[in-house]
């Protein structure tokens, strides 16, 4: 794997953790254009790690207060958000490895994700704030973003729709859906490292992991940033008609047989 490949790679995963179009499925994509589909494990494993400075650091202030005060309510929020995520990760960790490896159900998940991106826009307008989200509300938020356990389903998307279903106002829900993102994405790492540490580290050159780690911190904070400012004044539609696109033409290639 180039330099280039991983920078490439590195802002992929940076921007589409965070954007409302799956980082899995995108990775995926992007693996099979440079022809690195046996690249995986150690270099996903340093993109998230990368993201994850990236929302770490964004949410610094959130993470201050709950090493302060552990039984903070978001500490409470955040573990009953996470709670279905492990529930269904574990239960069906198998099922979505294989699937995750063969790509065969992305372009129908894609296609899925837009569906509800559309949808959100017909939610009615909420305006709970942070303050007001109920062990409900995570519960609910939570149990979305177990569904995004599927390569191409948007974990980003998903949470905030359902956020919105949950009368969050649109920058809460999503603020709360990348906070939310933190424990998940820890939790990836975490177990992305164990998995390398059995198999053995892959060929891929310590400068080339480096700057896919720091091009997936930097955008993924542009990321952050800029989605929870656009979703104040637009749609989430513009998304929806992209991975619908994308999702189309994945199915229409698997149909030829060119992927």
């Amino acid at each position: 794997m180039s330099k280039i490949e991983a920078f490439i790679l590195g802002i992929i995963q940076g921007l589409t953790e965070f954007l409302p179009i799956s980082s899995t499925g995108h990775l995926y994509l992007g693996r099979n254009l440079f022809g690195l589909q046996e690249a995986g494990l150690l270099l996903d494993t340093m993109l998230h790690f990368g993201t994850l400075i990236a929302v770490l650091y964004f949410y610094r202030e959130e993470f201050i207060k709950i090493i302060r005060n552990p039984f903070h309510k978001l500490t409470f929020l955040m573990v009953i958000g996470t709670i279905p995520a492990v529930v269904i990760g574990i239960a069906f960790k198998d099922y979505f490895e294989e699937i995750s490896k063969t790509g065969v159900t992305i372009g129908w998940e894609f296609l899925i994700t837009g569906a509800f991106l559309w949808f959100a826009d017909s939610i009615k307008k909420g305006a709970k704030k942070m303050e007001d989200i109920t062990w409900k509300d995570a519960l609910f938020i939570g149990s979305f973003q177990a569904a995004a356990i599927f390569p191409a389903i948007s974990r980003s998307g998903l949470t905030i729709v359902a956020g919105l279903f949950r009368k969050l106002d649109r920058e809460t829900a999503a603020y709360f859906s990348f906070l939310l993102s933190t424990p998940a994405i820890a939790g990836a790492v975490f177990l992305q490292t164990v998995e390398v540490a059995q198999v053995g580290r892959e060929d891929i050159s310590l400068i080339s992991l480096i700057i896919g780690i720091l091009a997936s911190c930097f955008f993924g904070y542009i990321a952050v940033k800029w989605m929870i400012n656009y979703l104040k004044k637009h749609s989430l539609r513009m998304f929806a008609v992209y991975v619908w696109i994308l999702g189309v033409v994945i199915l229409v290639l698997q149909y030829l047989g060119l992927f």
